[in-house]
């Protein structure tokens, strides 16, 4: 797996791709950790377009980023999730944690504004 980053009106856009499972969560653990680190009231997009597969690590590697940036009065969006992982986002109960967006303007719009 691997995550590109990239910055678009304030929002830290991640473009994960492949699996996040198994070892390769870590790698999208720091990506997110180093974001809501590096800004007083950080704004991410995730973008899912590329994402194959998901496991339960990497669910949990998300609740822990909503947790940090909720903390730093932060958000966190989503964009293009693929219907295996909106799946597991649901069963487990957590699809109304995460802001969700039609695409990425609209998420950059949506994030940049005051909640």
């Amino acid at each position: 797996m691997a995550t590109t980053i990239r910055q678009r009106d304030g929002v830290a856009i991640l473009e994960p791709s492949g699996k996040i499972m198994g070892a390769s969560v870590s790698e999208l653990r720091d990506a997110i950790t180093s974001q809501i680190e590096a800004s007083e009231a950080p704004r991410i997009l995730i973008n899912f377009e590329r994402v194959t597969m998901m496991d339960s690590s990497g669910l949990g590697t998300l609740m822990g980023a909503h947790v940090a940036a909720t903390r730093k009065k932060g958000r966190i969006g989503v964009i293009h999730v693929g219907k295996n992982i909106k799946n597991l986002i649901v069963r487990s109960r957590l699809v109304s944690i995460f802001e969700h967006f039609d695409g990425e303007d609209s998420a950059i719009a949506g994030l940049s504004s005051e909640s």
